[in-house]
Parts: structure tokens; sequence; C-alpha cells
């Protein structure tokens, strides 16, 4: 993903692309480990989605946590709908990209997927992360319902106090309520699994999580 977008900021609804009605294809099931892609997901299972740069690396990150059921590619943040990988990169959609989570709170916790979160990527770095830049690499965490966002506070609090101490900038991540999750192109679905070698943008800060926190 060695696009550059100059794009620094995100355009209002007025400005952002029209989109579409139709929703994306994707396969019918998780490349690595065959569940479901797309909802109806079993009963008690729970959602995060997160935003850390180039979605390849951060699906990654995920997939291989035990308790999580799936993960997915895609879009959030914007306003418009159903966009393309192409939209999203030029800047007139409003989105970032995103993976969403689906985990056994019974197996992992929403915390856990947290520290992952933090330690995963720089969240120092507004829209970028690292050589991607654009509004559609910003970090953002957007929370499903009061625990999730409680969570999230309370761990960027606390990690931004270990940032300072190393000399390290200001969180910058997004921290908001759920919006709508549009599915990525299929070829994006588990890019690394199908691609070994390819390109994976993110690197932390080497600044662990707080005690409590730490993966």
């Amino acid at each position: 993903m060695w696009f550059n977008n100059s794009k620094q900021r995100i355009p209002s609804p007025s400005e952002a692309l029209p989109g579409r009605t139709e929703r994306m294809q994707v396969p019918d099931t998780h490349f690595v480990n065959g569940a479901s892609l797309s909802p109806p997901f079993p009963d008690g299972l729970e959602r995060a989605v997160f935003a850390m740069g180039c979605f390849w690396g951060a699906e990654r990150v995920f997939w291989t946590l035990q308790g999580v059921n799936t993960t997915a590619a895609g879009y959030a943040g914007g306003h418009t709908p159903n966009p393309t990988y192409s939209e999203v990169c030029g800047g007139l959609t409003g989105h970032t990209e995103v993976v969403l989570v689906v985990f056994d709170p019974s197996s992992i916790g929403y915390d856990d997927l947290l520290r992952h979160f933090w330690e995963g990527h720089d969240p120092t770095q507004g829209m970028r992360q690292g050589n991607d830049v654009g509004t559609q690499y910003r970090s953002a965490i957007f929370y499903s319902g009061d625990p999730q966002c409680e969570l999230a506070e309370t761990t960027k609090r606390a990690y931004e106090d270990l940032l300072r101490a190393a000399g390290r900038d200001p969180i910058t991540t997004e921290i908001v309520a759920a919006p709508e999750f549009y599915y990525a192109e299929a070829y994006h679905q588990q890019y690394l699994a199908k691609n070994p070698q390819g390109y994976c943008g993110l690197g932390g800060t080497g600044v662990a999580c707080p005690v409590g926190l730490q993966v």
C-alpha cells in the first residue's frame, strides 16, 4: 500500500462522494479460519472496530488471537455509503481503513484487544501511519456501547501518560461510537494470509502498555 495520499482533511458531508446502495461482495468465509465473514454471527459474540493504518496488517494482528471468531477489512468513519478502495484513497469519502473484530468475550476481553491495538501501531501520528499518509490511515476506535467506550478512554489516558514520559507526542486516536462498517473488496480480506510477503506498514512505538494492560 504505497499510495501516499496528501489529503490531510476529512471532507464534509457535502464534499464527500455520493457512493452507492449496492454492498460490497465478499467471500462467505474467512480465508484463515473458515468462520463466517459477515453476519449473522453466532450468539454471544461481540464486535470491535479498530483503525490503525493499513488494514492488511491490522487485520492480521487480530485474526491470530485466541478468542477472535472472525475479522474483516473495511471502511468506517466517513460519509460515503459503500465506498470503493480507490474512492477511500482519493480522500473524498472521509473513511479510514478499519478492521472488524468479532470475538468471544468469555475467551478474550475487549481490554485484551485494546492492548494489541495500542501497541500494534503508533497512535500519535494524526492523518498517517508511517509511510502511509492520508485521512484513510488515521487511528480510531469505534466503540459499541458504554463499557467499550469507558475502556477505550481509560486505556488511552494511561497509555498517553507513558508515551509522554517517553518523550512521544500526544495520542491522536479518535474514540467515537461505531458508525456503519462497510466491507472492503474481496481481495483485501485476509490479504497477508493470501500474500505472505505483502506490504505491511504497521509499527508500534516501542512503549509497552500500562501495568495490567501488557500484552
